[in-house]
């Protein structure tokens, strides 16, 4: 993941989403096992996020106070 910084103003939600994908970052990558960028047949990619005691998953958000 890219470093990145925003202002999350007092109310506001944040979300996260989780994929295998960057386009047009980085070439297409079909999950085909084809070379990236010159495939042409698809295959569905499925991400799995662990979210329980064995394998504690986590977002880390520093909080920098302006001013």
């Amino acid at each position: 993941m890219c470093a990145s910084s925003y202002v999350v103003g007092p109310g506001h939600r944040l979300r996260v989403d989780v994929s295998s994908s960057n386009f047009d970052r980085y070439d297409r990558n079909l999950n085909s096992g084809e070379p990236f960028g010159t495939g042409s047949a698809a295959v569905v990619a499925q991400q799995l996020v662990h979210h329980d005691r064995e394998h504690a998953s986590h977002v880390v958000l520093p909080v920098v106070r302006r001013g």
